[in-house]
């Protein structure tokens, strides 16, 4: 997605380093689509204010100044809606391109670097292509099927679909409460059918030949607190050794390895939920394993030297930086599977053996719900109900008259 225009006649791209935007030239040609009533926002080269200006139905330009783009953009968006241009209000043309930018900006503060990162993505990819152009207050919900049978015909898996069409009835839910449309477009959609994904998981016999190939390996412990945790890849990637308490055989889910445009890997602190950052208690045989591969990594920092780098990181690459997740699957992983003889999984797929395992043996859905850090335990009841309908089945039996008083 495009940013705002600057004075210059550069475009920023929101996505950049510390909230600063980066220019980059656009042609000249861009300069002229904007239309009364549809508003811009870019910073002042001079002083480094974000200015947001506006050209009403009758010809009248007015602009605000603020110290922060969101700031711009929510002064943007109570004028418009206090001159009341909305789907009746005569003259208004805010394009739809337009009002998910300045949407984008609205909600940056209180997204998810990562998360805000998907949502942009999204909509640049499969939503402005086909919906930009449109009349904000024309938008009508044919228009989104339309867009969503597109992204369907051009092979987007059916659960980007329904993400995106997430994204939107966000946006325009807001578009709805600021006025600009008498009613989201969204609200008459119902969300894409998600088709169930296929869902690989190792079991117990397969987990062992997995951490027996792994055993000496520099990231041994890695995968050995993968299948007893069920942590995700960037969680412990992102794991820093002030997190664990060994003596205690604990640990706290704070940090989550992520690839953010224009930052890199940066370890972000802010989840979804509050379960999201939980405590995890290890079990001794784990707790081993992270003794082992703290004196192992010891070593290596000694034979590194002035090279190495130091983030605190539990399993960093070999010079002490963040490993990415590409690294870690091509480098590590695959390898091991193929050590193992196993069939080829995502790395994902172990922390669904793990629920699967746990479910499996009769632990109590909450406990693994808390364990994976899901926000309720219908989320662990639904995306594990194959392994359920097997514990209502044993249930069932179990509780079968017929077995239970059967004559001898």
């Amino acid at each position: 997605m495009e940013g705002a225009l600057d004075s210059d006649g550069t475009a920023t791209h929101p996505a950049a380093r510390g909230g600063q935007d980066v220019p980059r030239r656009v042609p000249q040609s861009t300069l002229s689509r904007r239309g009364n009533g549809e508003g811009s926002i870019y910073r002042r080269a001079a002083d480094g204010r974000w200015v947001a200006a506006i050209t009403w139905p009758t010809g009248r330009r007015q602009k605000w100044y603020a110290k922060t783009r969101a700031e711009a953009a929510r002064r943007l968006a109570e004028a418009v809606q206090a001159q009341g241009l909305n789907r009746s209000g005569a003259g208004f043309r805010m394009r739809t391109d337009a009002f998910l930018q300045q949407w984008l900006e609205s909600v940056k503060p209180r997204l998810a670097p990562r998360t805000w990162v998907r949502y942009e993505q999204l909509l640049r990819i499969h939503a402005l292509p086909a919906l930009g152009r449109i009349s904000l207050p024309r938008l009508g919900p044919q228009d989104l099927q339309l867009c969503y049978a597109d992204a369907a015909a051009r092979g987007v898996s059916s659960s980007t679909v329904r993400r995106l069409h997430m994204v939107l009835h966000k946006a325009l839910k807001q578009a709805e409460q600021w006025q600009l449309v008498s009613r989201s477009a969204a609200a008459l959609v119902e969300a894409p059918l998600d088709a169930p994904s296929e869902m690989s998981t190792l079991d117990p016999e397969q987990v062992k030949r997995l951490l027996a190939a792994a055993r000496g390996d520099r990231l041994e412990a890695l995968y050995v607190l993968a299948v007893a945790t069920g942590m995700r890849q960037g969680q412990l990637l992102g794991l820093r050794w002030r997190d664990v308490t060994l003596d205690q055989g604990s640990l706290a889910v704070i940090g989550n390895l992520q690839y953010l445009p224009g930052l890199g890997l940066t370890i972000t602190e802010r989840q979804k939920t509050a379960k999201s950052r939980h405590r995890v208690e290890l079990g001794v045989s784990t707790v081993e394993a992270l003794r082992t591969h703290r004196a192992r990594q010891v070593e290596e920092r000694l034979r590194a030297g002035d090279a190495w780098e130091d983030h605190d990181l539990v399993f960093p690459h070999v010079l002490g930086g963040p490993m990415s997740r590409d690294q870690l699957v091509r480098h590590g992983f695959n390898p091991l599977l193929k050590a193992a003889d196993l069939p080829r999984i995502r790395f994902h797929d172990l922390r669904h053996t793990t629920a699967t395992l746990l479910l499996g043996q009769g632990i109590h859905p909450k406990i693994v719900s808390d364990l994976l850090g899901h926000s309720t335990v219908a989320i662990t009841l639904d995306t594990y109900s194959h392994v359920t309908q097997s514990m209502h089945r044993a249930a069932a039996d179990a509780l079968d008259p017929v077995k239970s008083h059967r004559v001898v």
